[in-house]
């Protein structure tokens, strides 16, 4: 299921550009690169494929370049949030563009606050149109903010600013004085920073309508003094004085909660327009007080309780037009994941307490697991939020419930914890969660993500870990997703060390007899990693899987299922010609006759017994035992397989038939040719549109109309090759007559 639908026209051309970056470019003499050819962007699409580029990880000092062209590509709502791009780079590529928003939150690469100020203030332009300006996470570097000459330049240089955004940053109080004389400043968040005092506010005091003043740790004012000043601006509607309780012990931020009670208790008249108020981590504010101010303040559209306590207070329920943050119920909580997505302390309390919602979950809600990624995205560093994040994925996703998710979502979930995975790759909970949350037989199967990435992590998790729990997920992810992997990336999976782990988990539960998931999965994922793969398989002889393979055949006599298994993979190792001797063990082939031969034995162990002895009996020349005992084996072969009832349930998959060609020419013994027939004809029977074109692609459909025409071919073998080149005929003329009916019709 994908509610979401396909993606825009715009995205997906916008992604190949993004993809096709060193064909459309050259190289300046700088180094950066440029287009070669450039339409005239419509001027949002210029936007947007900055954004693209940003967000996809490739915009950089490089790249930025194809942005000088101003002409074409003409930016107006800039963003380069989290790229690496340098002071240079900026004051080329961005700074002559007649800018209305700017988005350099979190960049590297040496940018300052100040390079992007006075980079900004050197266009006539940028001073009166720059109305939104984001610098989270910079060094504000204020000793620069000086033009040549000696020229004062500073954020008052940019006359048109209305949104300044300095959270996380070094900002003092001499630039926050310059700030201030800003004429049209209306939204200021200075979050987290250095200032000290709040005075200067004032001077905005009649423009300023939105203070975002969360955990400011140097903050030295008295109640009194914060009062009188936040009092007088009359304009305020929205005041953020939250703080972060995680970093707060009790005799900490006396002043500002006693601010607070005096704001919550106080006049209606005290803030005016106030509609919004946050306070959320201040953990002396009582009950009382919220009903206090929210009876009093009818207007009131937003108030922040998360982690104060008091967020059940009984009035909160009767504002049906009131949005509260808060762990009283699920509403409040996922306001506070909406609204705090870069907070990590707040992030951190929502999460668990969603976490205690979702335990018993029965519907889907992908609207909730959507705040869930969006929080793991902006806080990807963050071992708290990944523990308790990757758990609310597992109870979200769990059983039936991943089924109903839109499909992009499921596989941007999948991402993201495989990057936790990969990030936190010693703390058991997290690979617990993460695993936990991957088992599920439908995001295996049917979800799109790094399949190759996902069982590297599991596999190199699995070498260096021993808990049982997780083992057995473990190895439950990895023999489905060796499965789906490319023969290149399959063959990276199948190195001695990871061989030997299984081989271990193989004979640890062999050496107590035991009969579980956990071996049957260790037993499924050899038995992957060796198909068609010869490295592998020899690393499998090399680490002495064939003599544990051989106690595991006699030991599980009764385990048709684990019996299925081990021969399997004898099957892939004896379609390798160079590893045939290796299985010229005479105890090892007369057990392996005796399963074939005995008719109480289930099929599907017989088909893979006849496979192995079928591969080897079919060279003569390499056959190094007693000729009566290959002898015994042909004759066996096609007396067993005569008697076979076939399967209704899909038994086995095939990458390709090459494996088969050897035993389908014509000179073969009737035995070997009779067991090659009978498995195409199986899984044909099963899944005719997909073995149909293998079959014609490899050759294999024109050695079966030999075979049926030789006039030794034994007849039993003849009626199977028809019967197979039937179904492929039959197939073709339905295919056709079905492309016949959906072609364009003459009128």
């Amino acid at each position: 299921m994908d509610a979401q639908g396909p993606q825009a026209l715009c995205d997906l051309c916008l992604a190949q550009v993004c993809c096709s970056l060193d064909a459309l470019c050259s190289k300046r003499a700088d180094g950066s690169i440029c287009l070669s050819w450039a339409p005239l962007f419509p001027q949002e699409m210029a936007d947007q494929l900055l954004r693209k580029m940003a967000t996809k990880g490739i915009l950089n000092c490089t790249t930025v370049g194809i942005f000088r062209n101003c002409k074409e590509l003409r930016l107006r709502r800039a963003s380069i949030r989290g790229c690496s791009v340098s002071a240079e780079a900026f004051r080329l590529a961005l700074c002559p563009h007649r800018l209305q928003e700017l988005d350099a939150s979190w960049v590297s690469g040496g940018l300052t606050g100040a390079n992007i100020v006075i980079g900004l203030a050197s266009n006539p332009e940028c001073r009166s149109s720059l109305q939104r300006l984001s610098l989270t996470g910079l060094h504000v570097d204020s000793q620069s903010l000086a033009g040549d000459g000696g020229t004062r330049v500073g954020f008052s240089s940019l006359q048109g600013l209305r949104t300044l955004n300095l959270a996380n940053t070094d900002l003092t109080d001499a630039v926050l004085d310059d700030i201030c004389t800003l004429p049209q400043l209306e939204s200021l968040d200075i979050s987290c920073s250095a200032v000290s005092k709040l005075t200067t506010l004032l001077d905005c005091k009649n423009t300023l309508r939105s203070l975002i003043i969360h955990r400011l740790r140097q903050l030295d004012m008295s109640s009194a003094r914060l009062l009188f000043v936040l009092s007088q601006l009359h304009a305020l509607r929205h005041l953020d004085f939250s703080e972060d309780h995680f970093a707060v012990d009790d005799s900490d931020g006396k002043d500002g909660d006693e601010m607070l009670r005096q704001l919550l208790e106080g006049s209606p008249q005290v803030l005016p327009s106030l509609v919004s108020l946050d306070i959320s981590g201040r953990k002396r504010i009582t009950e009382a007080a919220v009903r206090a101010f929210v009876e009093a303040r009818g207007g009131l559209v937003f108030l922040g309780l998360l982690a104060t306590e008091a967020s059940s207070c009984d009035v909160l329920s009767s504002r049906k037009n009131l949005k509260v943050t808060g762990e009283a119920n699920e509403d409040q909580v996922c306001e506070a994941l909406r609204r705090y997505r870069d907070r990590e302390c707040f992030i951190r309390e929502a999460l668990v307490h969603l976490y205690n919602l979702t335990t018993d979950i029965d519907k889907p809600r992908p609207d909730i697991l959507k705040l869930v990624l969006s929080a793991m995205q902006s806080h990807t560093t963050s071992l708290h939020v990944h523990l308790v994040a990757t758990a609310c994925v597992f109870n979200l996703t769990t059983q039936d419930l991943a089924e109903a998710m839109p499909l992009s979502l499921l596989s941007s979930t999948v991402t993201q914890l495989l990057y936790a995975m990969k990030t936190f790759p010693n703390h058991q909970q997290v690979q617990k969660n993460c695993l936990l949350a991957l088992c599920s037989d439908y995001i295996l199967q049917d979800v799109p993500f790094d399949k190759y990435l996902a069982a590297m992590l599991v596999i190199n998790w699995l070498c260096s870990h021993e808990d049982p729990t997780l083992q057995r997920m473990a190895v439950a992810v990895i023999s489905i997703l060796v499965a789906k992997l490319s023969t290149e990336e399959t063959t990276q999976l199948g190195k001695d060390v990871f061989i030997m782990k299984l081989l271990a988990i193989v004979q640890q539960k062999a050496m107590v007899g035991v009969v579980d998931s956990t071996l049957k999965f260790a037993l499924s994922a050899l038995w992957n990693l060796t198909d068609e793969m010869p490295t592998a398989a020899r690393n499998f002889i090399e680490c002495q899987g064939l003599e544990l393979y051989e106690e595991v055949l006699e030991s599980y006599y009764t385990e048709p299922s684990i019996q299925q298994k081990v021969l399997g993979l004898l099957n892939n190792i004896a379609e390798v010609e160079v590893l045939q001797a290796d299985l010229m063990r005479e105890e090892l082939l007369e057990h392996i006759l005796s399963l074939l031969q005995d008719s109480q034995v289930e099929v599907g162990v017989r088909y893979f017994a006849g496979g192995t002895l079928a591969q080897l009996a079919s060279r003569p020349e390499a056959w190094t035992l007693g000729d009566e005992l290959r002898s015994t084996i042909l004759k066996q072969l096609h007396a067993s397989i005569m008697t076979w009832t076939q399967l209704e349930r899909e038994m086995v998959s095939y990458r390709s038939f090459s494996p088969f060609c050897p035993l389908l020419q014509t000179l073969q013994p009737s035995g070997v040719q009779l067991w090659a027939v009978w498995a195409i004809h199986l899984v044909c029977s099963q899944n005719t549109s997909h073995y149909s074109s293998m079959m014609e692609k490899e050759g294999v459909t024109e050695l079966l109309k030999a075979l049926a025409a030789h006039p030794d071919t034994h007849a039993d073998i003849k009626g199977l090759s028809d019967s197979i080149l039937r179904m492929v005929e039959q197939h073709h003329c339905h295919s056709e007559s079905f492309c016949n009916q959906k072609g364009p019709q003459n009128s």
